[in-house]
């Protein structure tokens, strides 16, 4: 009997090492066939996808896709929100509402909510589980349900080369400069100059670099290894893609 109960364990085990390949492998087929391209972009009509720009499969909800243009060598991870407009099926006009430029990096998970202009520029990466939005609830009647109020809208704007790190809040009106980094869970409002570092709710500056002193208060970190020569932007951001996976 111990020998009978031996080899049906055995045979359990093969079986599941078989069924579980089998799964991953569906699996990995699946996010490929679901991924959304320039050459494949499913049932979505961005105004613009550019070229080696990826949607990973799942995709999270997306609508208003005319009025959103997407630039090259994006990589927008699983389940990441995309919208213009407050709901579907909207006429918003001739212009584009939501605007990622060249090489921009969306973490799983993240959502940017545009019902009026947001802006991100080339090069910018945000971590997973970013939040960017135009719009937010209006209280101003202590009457009425929050939810039921005319929200407010006021443009954004992200500079390039940013750093957004992972459940960054990014609220109405924010106005980010140039290789802006944002600390993990920082909820930002208002105007960031360039080449500074912000943390906190509300956030607020607690490093920035000067021309002649470099960053104030001084960095406590090792110099960084620069980047080996030959390197492509291309294969970047597939190390992001990486990290992402």
């Amino acid at each position: 009997m111990p020998k009978n109960r031996d080899t049906v364990s055995s045979l359990t085990a093969w079986r599941r090492r078989v069924l579980s390949g089998a799964v991953h492998r569906c699996w990995r087929w699946v996010r490929e066939t679901g991924a959304v391209t320039p050459a494949h972009p499913g049932g979505l009509r961005f105004g613009r996808i550019g070229e080696g720009t990826r949607l990973a499969f799942p995709q999270g909800t997306v609508f208003g896709e005319r009025w959103i243009e997407l630039g090259n060598h994006c990589i927008i991870g699983e389940q990441v929100t995309l919208t213009a407009g407050l709901m579907p099926d909207l006429d918003l006009g001739t212009d584009p509402i939501l605007t990622l430029g060249d090489g921009v990096v969306l973490g799983r998970g993240s959502h940017v909510v545009a019902d009026t202009t947001v802006t991100i520029g080339p090069d910018t990466y945000c971590g997973p589980y970013v939040y960017i939005t135009s719009t937010n609830h209006s209280y101003d009647d202590p009457q009425q349900p929050v939810g039921r109020q005319w929200p407010r809208m006021e443009p954004v704007a992200i500079g390039p080369g940013c750093w957004i790190g992972t459940g960054a809040v990014i609220l109405p009106g924010a106005r980010l400069g140039r290789n802006v980094v944002v600390a993990a869970g920082a909820v930002v409002r208002g105007e960031v100059p360039d080449h500074a570092v912000v943390a906190g709710a509300p956030a607020r500056v607690v490093r920035s670099w000067h021309p002649e002193k470099g960053w104030q208060p001084p960095l406590r970190t090792p110099a960084p290894v620069p980047i080996p020569e030959g390197v492509t932007p291309e294969q970047l951001l597939a190390v992001a893609e990486l990290d992402e996976s």
